[in-house]
């Protein structure tokens, strides 16, 4: 549909578009300082003179139509044109204030991204920050994220990915949990010790496979879906995990589990919406990850007298 060739009502747009963002007609009507029935009305007026269904009820929770994704593009971008305006005629437009929402894995958020974020703070204190923790893409193309940090490229034409770098991950497990074995193994000894899993067993399987062990899923004896959960265990020395390095490199207590593997490496993508390329605080959020997450440290912590 031409957006551009149909006329409409600020107020409805402006009411859509922060009921989009909020999820619901109650949050978006507190936001707005509206009741949820004159709210309520202003989007369903809006519906009416474009002729199309904007949002699906699911749960307790409104989301985005196709028609209502596109839709929200428009309307996001009349309304940063409006605030440059605005800004430019104050003399404010340099300064970089708002919410952004970063999804990303727990992992990530817990052990990556606070020395990233600190640094960001500092850079723009007017940003609010909001971390997402899940696997999912789905949270971009609904909205409920600005900018995801992903292990696999977006096929989605509405998204906009830049991949970063391949990270390294490696089997490890606690000193601890080795040294009832006499220290580091052979692959040969893989079928000997326990496993830990995050997410689905029967893929955590196939990626243990990859680093030639010889395990199945009845290997995995302790899982958690929480990749946090999952890596305490470990770091208690109750089983052997695939780990990124970068993530390992910051726990002391636990070391490369076998002397004859060498590590895989996996993909890490930067991804946003398009309005990347018209708003500056998600532009200045998503450069500032970018070269955050370009610099860690990928040296592998290692005591060669642990053998």
């Amino acid at each position: 549909m031409n957006w551009q060739s149909i006329t409409f009502d600020w107020n409805q747009a402006r009411a859509f578009l922060v009921t989009a963002e909020e999820g619901s007609l109650s949050a978006a009507a507190r936001a707005l300082g509206l009741t949820q029935p004159t709210l309520s009305r202003q989007v369903a007026a809006l519906e009416e003179t474009l002729g199309v269904t904007l949002f699906e009820r699911v749960s307790k929770s409104l989301v985005l139509t196709e028609a209502g994704v596109e839709l929200a593009e428009h309307v996001r971008s009349m309304g940063d044109a409006a605030s440059r305006v605005s800004l430019a005629a104050s003399g404010q437009s340099q300064q970089v204030e708002g919410l952004v929402t970063i999804s990303t894995t727990d992992l990530l958020a817990t052990h990556v991204l606070p020395d990233i974020l600190a640094e960001l703070r500092e850079k723009a204190p007017g940003l609010e920050i909001k971390i997402l923790c899940t696997n999912s893409l789905s949270d971009l193309r609904r909205r409920e994220a600005d900018i995801a940090i992903r292990h696999v490229q977006p096929d989605h034409p509405d998204l906009y990915a830049r991949k970063l770098r391949e990270a390294p991950a490696r089997i490890y497990a606690a000193r601890s949990y080795l040294e009832k074995f006499g220290g580091k193994q052979l692959k040969k000894d893989a079928h000997r010790f326990d496993y830990i899993g995050f997410g689905n067993s029967e893929e955590m399987a196939g990626h243990l496979k990859a680093f030639g062990l010889d395990v199945t899923e009845r290997h995995i004896r302790l899982g958690s879906p929480s990749g946090v959960v999952a890596w305490q265990f470990v770091r208690d020395g109750m089983g052997i995990c695939i780990m990124a390095d970068e993530i390992a490199n910051r726990c002391p207590e636990v070391v490369p589990a076998f002397k004859d593997s060498e590590p895989v490496t996996f993909p890490i993508w930067l991804v946003t919406h398009r309005e990347l390329h018209t708003s500056r605080r998600i532009r200045t959020v998503f450069d500032h990850l970018a070269e955050g997450l370009l610099a860690v440290d990928l040296t592998v912590v290692d005591d060669d007298t642990f053998c």
